[in-house]
């Protein structure tokens, strides 16, 4: 008798873990892009660059969150 949390094969655990790191995939790219911006900042004397670099890590983890949502679909 199948399982009822396993429609697609994959066990409860797998999906936690898969869907789990979406909470951390944006936030991550964010801190990442604030990271370079400020130390290019820093290192040439301007202070917009770290905008730059946040917009920059909003975008790719706007697309990592919709590539996975993408491929779970399927």
């Amino acid at each position: 008798m199948p399982d009822p949390g396993r429609r697609d094969g994959r066990s409860f655990w797998i999906k936690y873990g898969e869907y789990s790191q979406l909470a951390f995939a944006l936030p991550a790219s964010i801190g990442v892009g604030w990271l370079i911006g400020t130390w290019l900042d820093t290192k040439f004397g301007t202070s917009f660059l770290y905008l730059v670099f946040i917009l920059i890590g909003i975008a790719g983890g706007l697309i990592q969150v919709v590539r996975f949502v993408q491929r779970d679909k399927n």
